[in-house]
């Protein structure tokens, strides 16, 4: 040992070139050994001579179990590997690499299996009798799942524009739908009421009687679509479940009779009041509903919805929206309340309403989940608390019979509304019950009309949004000049969609009606106004 050191040495000194030569080797070595990438040396038959840390890391080999063996036998995947023979046998023919210098994107294989994306760099080293080749590999599988989160992103964002847009848009078409919905219902109405009792106008009352029927179907269904598109604050209240749920199949009834979807119920008839959110309840059995339509629509034979409402040991309600279509893959089960997660062909869903409906179950102390289904496709369950009054007052629910109100006389009211049909209709409301009504068509007409008469109005209905002077600015003028007057004021309007319209009702605090309305519902609210102290000029 010592003879061969001293050997060494005194060749090193005897020729300074070898020492370079030996030190250069050190230093590539040392290089290649703490590189955070790859590097595996290939002889001309592509067999191992040698790899880095790196690699053993990556591909999962160490050193020794390496060396000797084909590259392509290590990691090159089954798929490519006849590609890979191609190009190396054509190598050995022609001499000429086709990757050299360039930097290529591939799938690697690691030693269990397992299939990666790498980017490979190949150098060529010369040597006086041989040649090697080294090749760069970089791990690309964190940059790969990084692109795919942000375009993940992307897409999320993409589709809460989309979303914000379309709930714009909701409250326009609703207020341009609601105006002439309004007067049919109420004319309609009004007429059955005008030939209630005249034999000789039956079949014409019997006519009144259809178009208000239709009228007040296309009125619960805007009021469920709004209801189910508005942002706001949960209300939870005890509320009777079945009515909400077959409001739901209402809404949706024409999709899924064109579906040829039969929509059973098995309710439970003793099962108490749902303490909850009836809006977010409704928008969370439409969301179940609408996905299992849109499951059966591939499905052949029998297509059928079962919705059912029962108690259970735990002593909260069930409701359970089961459907007879393909059902969901154990493997995507875990997923399918994932954000923007979708099973459905693109264009079709956004992969939100399982995660928004998930979230609404929650914000109601209740869950929503996916059980067996009894009819061999896709269960969810809503899990929800009962209603418990402790004999607290419960207030007057929409099944209580409304209370009958008698005309009074010499009452005057004034009716802003930029739509002159909607304001005949209230005018005509109002003198059943003993109003003489003053119309305007602006808030700045009304403004003059209250300055006239020194606001001697016993009741002033307004609409909400109007060009110039709107129903909001109007009663800021009011509480100024006649503050008297503002505990007189109803407003009407097809906007309180809007975050400006809906915030302001909730700070006035005055009463409201969402068109369409019937004129007994304006009549019910106003006759609330007899219990205040008559307006004088002036007040």
């Amino acid at each position: 040992m010592g003879d061969a050191g001293e050997k060494s040495a005194s060749t090193s000194e005897a020729d300074p070139r070898l020492a370079d030569l030996e030190r250069d080797a050190l230093v590539y070595a040392a290089v290649v050994d703490s590189a955070l990438d790859a590097v595996i040396v290939v002889d001309e038959d592509g067999r191992v001579v040698t790899m880095n840390a790196s690699a053993e890391a990556c591909f999962g080999y160490s050193k020794s179990e390496a060396l000797g063996r084909s590259i392509g036998e290590l990691i090159v995947p089954d798929r490519h590997k006849a590609a890979h023979e191609a190009g190396l046998a054509r190598y050995r023919a022609t001499g000429v690499p086709r990757v050299l210098g360039r930097r290529v994107e591939m799938e690697a294989r690691r030693k269990d299996g397992a299939t990666i994306p790498v980017e490979l760099a190949i150098t060529e080293v010369k040597l006086p009798d041989r040649r090697y080749f080294t090749a760069n590999l970089r791990d690309l599988s964190a940059a790969k799942a990084a692109e795919t989160e942000i375009q993940r992103q992307r897409d999320a964002l993409h589709q809460t524009e989309k979303l914000a847009a379309i709930g714009s848009l909701l409250a326009g078409v609703a207020h341009e739908l609601n105006n002439p919905l309004s007067v049919v219902l109420g004319q309609a109405t009004m007429l059955e009421e005008e030939l209630a009792g005249i034999a000789a106008a039956s079949a014409t009352g019997a006519r009144a009687t259809q178009i208000r029927i239709a009228a007040e179907r296309c009125a619960r269904v805007v009021r469920s679509f709004m209801a189910i598109a508005r942002q706001h604050k949960a209300e939870k209240r005890a509320v009777q479940a079945p009515a909400l749920l077959d409001g739901a199949v209402e809404l949706l009834s024409y999709g899924l009779r064109s579906n040829g979807v039969a929509v059973y119920r098995d309710y439970d008839g003793q099962m108490p009041e749902v303490f909850v959110d009836p809006d977010q309840l409704q928008q969370i059995v439409v969301n179940l509903i609408v996905n299992a339509n849109q499951a059966l629509q591939e499905t052949e034979g029998s297509r059928a919805i079962e919705i059912r409402t029962f108690v259970g040991d735990d002593g909260h309600a069930r409701i359970v929206v089961d459907d007879s279509g393909p059902g969901i893959p154990d493997a995507l089960r875990a997923q399918i309340f994932d954000p923007f997660f979708t099973t459905k062909p693109m264009g079709v869903g956004t992969g939100i309403g399982l995660s928004i409906s998930r979230g609404l179950a929650q914000s109601q102390g209740g869950q929503l989940g996916l059980v067996p289904s009894l009819l061999g496709g896709a269960a969810f369950e809503l899990v929800l608390p009962l209603a418990t009054r402790n004999g607290g007052q419960v207030e007057q629910e929409a099944g209580d019979p409304a209370p009958d109100i008698q005309p009074a006389t010499g009452l005057r009211a004034l009716v802003v509304d930029d739509e002159p049909d909607i304001a005949k209709l209230v005018s005509e409301a109002l003198s059943r019950q003993g109003y003489r009504s003053d119309l305007a068509g602006s808030g700045a007409e009304a403004q003059a009309l209250i300055s006239a008469t020194g606001g001697a109005y016993d009741a002033v209905i307004c609409d909400l949004r109007m060009p110039d002077v709107d129903g909001a600015a109007l009663f800021q003028w009011i509480k100024a000049h006649h503050p008297a007057l503002a505990g007189r004021v109803l407003f009407i309007t097809g906007d309180s969609l809007g975050p400006a319209a809906g915030r302001f009702l909730a700070e006035c605090g005055r009463p409201f009606l969402e068109k369409p309305f019937a004129p007994g519902d304006v009549a019910r609210l106003v006759a609330s106004f007899s219990t205040l102290p008559r307006a004088t000029p002036g007040t």
